[in-house]
């Protein structure tokens, strides 16, 4: 099963081995990432975010078909007072986690380098562009099937009694509720039964 998906779904990616299945099963909802340089690497500072996705800043200016992203994962952090290594998470949070930083992945692909700029700028200064990225990014995931590990990453992180507070708080603030999530699955199946009807 894994060569499959590295063949199908590994084509310009760069995994560490440790995440090497969860990333590949989270690419495998992404079609339109297939030819897209995507580059995951371990954080080396301690960084607040367990993932964060973004453009390669060299690979910004030039061909936007040659455009490089990464997304940085935290390497180890402690849950229930255990010092834990990012592997060490069950398989579908850490598919639904990937998942939303490909969605943001998504949301920058086919910006113009203006656009990218722009929106670089938002999310450093203004809470509300945060907000609204963060949830585009848990829409994408949504629409591309990977309803269950988002919200499966969403109850981990809100019902861990040993995560700090603060990011709990960032996570009810910032990203879609699981009341939202089940909304945008219901409207799409709504679509999707209309669309049916009128063939």
């Amino acid at each position: 099963m894994e060569p499959l998906l590295l063949n199908t779904f590994g084509w310009k990616k760069k995994i560490p081995e440790e995440i090497r299945i969860p990333t590949l099963i989270a690419l495998s909802h992404y079609p339109e990432l297939k030819g897209v340089k995507i580059e995951f690497r371990f954080a080396e500072k301690k960084s607040k975010s367990v993932m964060s996705a973004r453009p390669s800043f060299r690979s910004v200016f030039g061909v936007l078909a040659d455009r490089t992203y990464v997304i940085y994962v935290r390497r180890r952090f402690v849950i229930e007072g255990k010092l834990l290594r990012i592997e060490e998470l069950p398989q579908n949070i850490l598919v639904g986690w990937i998942g939303h930083e490909l969605g943001h992945i998504m949301d920058y692909k086919d910006r113009s380098v203006l656009s990218l700029l722009g929106f670089g700028l938002g999310y450093l200064i203004l809470g509300k562009y945060v907000r609204a990225a963060e949830r585009r990014a848990d829409e994408f995931a949504v629409r591309h099937g990977l309803r269950s590990e988002i919200l499966e990453t969403k109850n981990f992180i809100l019902n861990n009694t040993h995560l700090p507070e603060r990011y709990k708080n960032k996570i009810k603030r910032l990203y879609l509720s699981p009341e939202e999530i089940m909304e945008i699955v219901n409207t799409d199946e709504e679509e999707i039964t209309k669309k049916l009807a009128s063939v």
